[in-house]
């Protein structure tokens, strides 16, 4: 059983930077593709991005591109989400997911992951 808890989100202004993590435990992830994924009051989980097992490939959703970087420290048994230039609409809680069929293949289909974390809150404030 794997279990991910996700850290590093909180409160900042529009155009700030924050770094997410989700470190894995339990066993490792480093053979299972990664996901974010994104809740905002009201609306529905979304994709945000993912990464191979690799880290060699990765997908982002089209409204982070350019401003998120996923990566994976596999040593470290942890996923990261680099978010940078952020707007208000990416308040969200965001979750880290891992898929345990897939080490080179992404998918944006959150039913294709079978582990989540708990997910941590991002404020972005006007």
């Amino acid at each position: 059983q794997v279990h991910l808890t996700e850290s590093g989100g909180g409160l900042v202004q529009a155009g700030g930077s924050l770094r997410l993590s989700c470190a894995a435990s339990g066993q490792t992830v480093g053979n299972y593709a990664m996901g974010w994924f994104r809740q905002a009051p009201g609306k529905e989980r979304e994709f945000v991005a993912a990464v191979t097992a690799s880290g060699d490939n990765t997908d982002y959703e089209d409204f982070v591109k350019g401003r998120f970087t996923v990566s994976r420290d596999n040593a470290k048994n942890t996923v990261y989400l680099q978010m940078n230039s952020l707007k208000p609409e990416d308040t969200a809680v965001y979750y880290c997911a891992a898929d345990r069929n897939s080490g080179s293949y992404l998918t944006s289909w959150e039913h294709e992951y079978d582990f989540w974390g708990q997910g941590t809150q991002v404020t972005v404030s006007s």
